[in-house]
């Protein structure tokens, strides 16, 4: 890892051309570096106009420059902006005299894992950053800006909280079982982690909406040849992105489309037609239909009004967990009003009706396959896993027969708890929490 002692460069702004580019800094060197370019430090978080000159001093822009000392700042130490303007000469040139004067580029997300270890932020706040830099949509923007303002990383701290006490008054009934303490502690111990364990398990049952809104909710077309998959697909989209041929087997691999719906992303997949292909390429995409639709969300069962059902789309149907049945091509037969027990929803791409009816059921399940829920929501596949580690320790502390294992399964739960926030043992989970940050955050 980088020395925190380094004093760090990197552009915030982005690589694109724009009219003003932001390079930031942080480090012990920052103040020292500003004010030899800038000819002396500005006044604190007022932005100040200054000619930039390297060490011959030659004028290298006319910047607006900007002076946070610590640890009142982003990262927790000594920080500074250049508002530059933004020419790619410009920002070649100032880089080069912040090299020459000792500073250093930023590795991806070094700033933000600077602002972790001074304190400024637990790990789930840290990752939040990197989804707000990230979000798509509006509904991924609400998310990471509550997980910012830290919401998860206060659930998780008060869980450890109680759960250090209990550990404290399980250790008491061990270390201390001849003095004059309650004789029941160890009991006590074991209802509150009962009741911590509900509340943990209750966390993890969300049904992966936090993890479905900030990466996507999969959505799969399935039907017979000329179901009028791809047509659907093009009508919701609102583009020709799927081939659309009378010939049946068309499509021979999947599809895919990335719309939002309700500020959700939906990754929409049309997919080959079902049925006993004849050929090897035929064959491979009904495989990679069957398997879009074993993974997918929500599965869109396609059926064409007036004929009759196919027994591969009946058996992916009822394989699904949760599932849209739509009559295709109602313009000419009208479509049964339930089929395998699901409600039909008509649907005619030519005249555009029922099309209305199919969005807003799309955007009710997206709602409730991953909107924003009340109490924050688990968003990543590490907190899961630290969570259910927890949960089974803490169940292995609550269910052992000797105080002493039950303290042991208390105190691993409260090493796993903190795994998540980077209370404890954190060395090993930073590289993977930063490594996909962008440079300069």
């Amino acid at each position: 890892m980088a020395r925190l002692t380094d004093t760090i460069f990197a552009r915030a702004s982005g690589a694109v051309q724009a009219a003003v580019a932001v390079l930031r800094l942080s480090g012990p060197g920052s103040g020292a570096l500003l004010a030899a370019l800038a000819g002396g430090l500005p006044p604190a978080r007022r932005a100040s106009l200054r000619r930039l000159r390297d060490a011959a001093g030659e004028v290298l822009d006319q910047a607006l420059v900007l002076w946070f000392p610590g640890p009142a700042s982003y990262s927790g130490e000594d920080c500074g902006e250049l508002h530059l303007h933004g020419g790619a000469a410009v920002v070649s040139a100032v880089e080069a005299a912040l090299l020459a004067l000792g500073a250093r580029p930023a590795e991806p997300g070094e700033f933000t894992r600077r602002a972790f270890l001074n304190g400024r932020m637990d790990l789930t706040q840290a990752e939040a950053v990197a989804d707000l830099v990230a979000a798509e949509t509006d509904g991924q923007r609400r998310q990471a800006l509550r997980q910012a303002d830290g919401a998860l990383g206060q659930l998780y701290g008060g869980w450890s909280e109680r759960l250090t006490r209990l550990l404290a008054q399980q250790e008491a009934a061990i270390e201390f079982e001849m003095d004059d303490l309650p004789t029941d502690l160890g009991a006590r111990a074991r209802q509150a982690a009962a009741v911590l364990r509900a509340e943990m398990a209750a966390h993890l049952q969300d049904g992966h909406r936090g993890e479905r809104l900030r990466e996507g909710v999969s959505v799969a077309i399935v039907g017979a040849p000329n179901a009028g998959k791809s047509s659907l697909l093009n009508a919701l989209v609102g583009r020709d992105a799927a081939i659309v041929s009378a010939q049946p087997g068309t499509t021979r691999d999947v599809v895919e489309c990335r719309l939002v719906l309700a500020g959700v992303p939906v990754t929409l997949a049309d997919t080959a037609g079902l049925r006993e292909a004849s050929d090897l390429i035929e064959q491979e995409g009904v495989r990679r239909a069957l398997d879009r639709a074993a993974g997918s969300d929500l599965l869109l069962a396609a059926f064409e009004a007036g004929a009759p059902p196919d027994a591969a789309t009946l058996a992916a149907l009822a394989a699904a967990e949760r599932a849209l049945v739509i009559g295709t091509k109602c313009d000419l037969l009208p479509a049964p009003e339930n089929l395998a027990g699901h409600v039909v929803l008509p649907t005619s791409v030519r005249t555009r009706d029922g099309l209305g009816p199919l969005l807003a059921a799309l955007e009710r399940a997206a709602i409730q396959l991953a909107g924003l829920a009340e109490a924050p929501s688990l968003t990543r596949s590490r907190h899961r896993a630290a969570l259910g580690e927890a949960l089974a320790r803490l169940e292995e502390g609550e269910q052992a027969r000797l105080p002493e294992l039950a303290a042991e399964g208390f105190r691993s739960a409260l090493l796993a708890l903190g795994r998540l926030t980077g209370r404890v043992e954190v060395e090993q989970v930073l590289d993977a929490v930063f490594r996909d940050f962008c440079i300069g955050k």
